[in-house]
């Protein structure tokens, strides 16, 4: 019996899955990792770290298991996108910290750009808005900003790779600098028509291509663990960034088929075939994976903050020990009470794109309570979601929508799943198997080492577990997204001048 271990990089924690053929958890691990705030609205990890902290959970995941290293028939890789990392190609060493895909540093960079007309080339050629976000303007940074980066970089002294490829170098022990299309078409770097970094895009970002990673499909052997690691040589067969990896997870290998993740951030993909579709209502269009010499393309929108508003009150404010304590708070509610929440705790995400709106708590009174505050948080990871997927039905031709599928840790809250359905009017299914990140990142490599034979053996281990119908008359929707909109617009440009983000 062979098996399939699973790295999903997160943002807030490193886990390590293993699955067997019928894509079942044998052994799972865990382990948060420090988040690091050096300035209002940066965010940082140590690149270190996350390489211990997932080399642990590996270690740990094959003991809970009971499973070999010799009986890992193929790794997997999946990541939080855009964090950045670059680092010394002799020694292996980080010359700063990764910058998240999080953080907000780079907004005036990327102000200064679109005032020379530099986003429309962007969006052309990548499909993605100018913003910092993505790892581009984070990499300009680093080169600008740490002493003699610059120098070493043009010198070929330097490696940049998101996540995937930092944990793919360590894996190999400096043998493999590469990436997958996914991944590097969340870079601000990569022309999606052409599959190749963009001497033009790089021209712009002043970024040499000296420290690119090599290119490569998301299903395919990039090379073997080191033998000092595990005490075997596993191939690593797969990387895709983690909601690319979800939507495979999700069996959504149709066109027209969509998820979303509601983790740190929420993000809605629906896959778009094999055409490209450059989006001008501030959607994003990537690669979501390369297999068979082809690639599939997604539409996507991202919120920037989701579960992560929970982890707030959990940890800021203190409502609840535990994150799962919060369905029970927010029920004790009958309604929001009135009260309506922005979480744009670092600006917001699509359809908006505002690095200077910030987060706002609208109509509190004297009558309103931790659960209203609550449920508040818990209805907005739903509102911005909906006003991705009523961005993606006014701009996409003929967009209808049967079903949203639906993971990541929020997903298990029944009170949001719910609200989620009446908001968009369709169904919401959540899967048996809710690890669907690491389970896609899984089923690629094994795509690749043969473990699985076909696409259609992925859609056949699919399974729904409990599906949301809506149910909420219309004018209570309707009031709902009214005085939601209401607060969005409050919630804007508040921050005036860049320096304080």
């Amino acid at each position: 019996m062979k098996y399939i271990l699973s790295i999903d990089q997160g943002t807030t924690s490193s886990r390590a899955i293993v699955f067997d053929k019928n894509a079942n958890i044998k052994g799972l691990a865990q382990k948060e990792f420090t988040q690091i705030y050096p300035q209002p609205s940066w965010v940082e990890h140590d690149p270190n770290e996350i390489w211990g902290s997932q080399l642990g959970v590996i270690t740990e995941a094959l003991a809970n298991s009971g499973i070999l290293p010799n009986e890992i028939d193929a790794i997997g890789i999946t990541n939080q996108r855009e964090t950045t990392v670059v680092w010394e190609k002799s020694t292996g060493k980080p010359i700063y910290n990764a910058i998240v895909w999080q953080d907000r540093r780079t907004a005036k960079i990327c102000d200064q750009l679109k005032k020379e007309g530099k986003d429309k080339i962007i969006l052309e050629k990548t499909g993605l808005v100018l913003d910092s976000y993505f790892s581009g303007t984070k990499i300009l940074w680093i080169l600008d900003n740490v002493e003699g980066a610059r120098q070493k970089a043009e010198n070929g002294e330097l490696c940049f790779g998101t996540i995937d490829t930092w944990l793919l170098w360590n894996l190999t022990q400096k043998k493999v600098h590469a990436t997958d299309y996914s991944n590097a078409s969340r870079t601000l770097l990569l022309n999606i028509r052409t599959l190749e970094w963009d001497d033009e895009l790089l021209s712009i970002l002043n970024i040499p291509k000296a420290i690119l990673p090599e290119l490569k499909e998301s299903s395919t052997i990039y090379g073997e663990t080191d033998k000092s690691l595990f005490g075997a040589e596993i191939p690593i067969a797969g990387i895709a960034g983690d909601q690319f990896a979800a939507t495979f997870g999700q069996a959504c290998l149709k066109k027209g088929m969509a998820k979303n993740t509601y983790g740190t951030g929420c993000f809605l993909t629906v896959n778009i075939g094999k055409e490209p579709i450059i989006n001008h209502e501030k959607l994003l269009t990537s690669i979501a994976w390369g297999r068979k010499k082809s690639v599939t393309y997604v539409l996507e929108g991202s919120v920037f903050i989701g579960g992560a508003v929970i982890q707030w009150l959990r940890d800021g404010l203190e409502f609840f020990r535990k994150s799962s304590d919060a369905e029970s708070l927010a029920s004790s509610a009958p309604d929001n009470g009135g009260v309506y929440f922005v979480p744009a705790f670092v600006g917001l995400g699509a359809p908006h794109w505002d690095s200077y709106a910030r987060g706002t708590i609208l109509g509190i009174t004297r009558g309103s309570t931790k659960a209203h505050i609550t449920r508040a948080a818990l209805e907005s990871i739903a509102f911005q979601s909906f006003d991705i997927l009523n961005t993606m039905k006014k701009s996409v031709p003929n967009f209808e929508i049967q079903e949203l599928r639906v993971d990541g840790g929020a997903s298990q809250n029944n009170l949001l799943m719910q609200f989620q359905a009446d908001l968009l009017e369709c169904k919401v299914v959540r899967p048996k198997i809710t690890e669907t990140t690491a389970l896609g990142a899984a089923y690629l490599a094994g795509l690749a080492s043969g473990y699985w034979q076909s696409a259609e053996e992925i859609i056949s281990l699919w399974q729904a577990d409990k599906i949301f119908e809506p149910s909420m008359p219309k004018n209570q929707r309707e009031n709902l997204l009214e005085n939601w909109n209401k607060a969005v617009e409050r919630s804007k440009s508040w921050i005036q001048d860049s320096h304080n983000l």
